[in-house]
């Protein structure tokens, strides 16, 4: 099991980075070998969720929010049996459904600080969805109030807490709950070949997260402010984000693990497949 981190540690840890002019790096690991090579590269958290492992299986991220598997069961079992083995001192983060209805959250959480991470993400998330089913999950109790609970009660176990915020009402919300990180999510990341393809303009991405991190910190002036997705693909485009917002950060998912799969396989397949031998006579058998 990996060295589980306590709430302060992991913040200490972060503005650590943060005062030395650094930014926060949080890496998605949809497989160990993501985990192994972000460590190893400096990253300051492995995020764990379900969406990581679909799409290291050459489907969309977006697969995570359709009943295809048992969230929080899976990221478990992640982090036990691929993650923990690999992530040498790095704290590794849950991906946490906290909407789900099956489970009683504090257990749940418990078992979460238990097997050994160190902080928890509210992912899947409602947040994601919007239009009459958003409005209906609401109504019925599963929305993201439900979450804002879920973060408030793991900060009560001593676990660092991060917090997909869509929208400033959101954010507002997750700041109420004591959440320690805000991430402004630009939803999936575009590109690639299960990406989006329509993502935000560049400028809009950074107005939507400029209003996220205005509305958190009007509550919560010390939470810290990253930002993911949508059209922040590249380390040039982050280095864009930290000119023109206040993010002290990024959490890297797809941008981390998908894209740069999917084009160093294709082109060493390429690589090998272009090469030439000398023609074979073919032989009667």
């Amino acid at each position: 099991m990996p060295r589980r981190y306590t709430r302060r540690e992991v913040r200490a840890r972060l503005d650590e980075q943060t005062a030395l002019g650094r930014p926060i790096v949080a890496a998605g690991a949809g497989c160990g070998l993501t985990a192994k090579c972000a460590a190893l590269g400096g990253c300051d958290l492995l995020v764990i969720y379900n969406s990581g492992r679909y799409r290291m299986a050459g489907l969309p991220s977006l697969v995570g929010y359709l009943p295809v598997g048992d969230a929080n069961a899976l990221v478990l079992e992640m982090g036990r049996r691929e993650i923990f083995p690999v992530a040498g001192d790095t704290p590794v983060i849950a991906g946490v459904l906290g909407v789900d209805p099956t489970r009683e959250m504090r257990p749940l959480l418990e078992e979460v600080r238990s097997a050994g991470f160190s902080g928890v993400i509210n992912f899947p998330t409602v947040g994601r969805m919007d239009g009459a089913f958003r409005r209906a999950l609401e109504e019925v109790g599963l929305g993201y109030a439900r979450e804002a609970a879920m973060i408030a009660l793991a900060r009560e176990l001593d676990l660092f807490t991060l917090a997909y915020c869509f929208t400033p009402e959101e954010a507002e919300m997750m700041a109420a709950s004591g959440v320690d990180t805000i991430v402004a999510h630009l939803k999936t990341t575009a590109g690639g070949l299960v990406g989006l393809q329509s993502p935000l303009a560049l400028n809009d991405a950074f107005e939507a997260v400029t209003r996220i991190f205005d509305a958190a910190r009007a509550t919560a002036p010390g939470v810290l402010c990253l930002a993911h997705g949508g059209p922040l693909g590249t380390p040039q485009e982050t280095s864009e984000l930290y000119r023109h917002t206040e993010a002290v950060g990024f959490v890297a998912a797809s941008s981390i693990e998908r894209l740069p799969t999917e084009d160093a396989v294709l082109a060493q397949a390429r690589a090998f497949k272009s090469q030439q031998i000398t023609p074979q006579r073919r032989t009667q058998g």
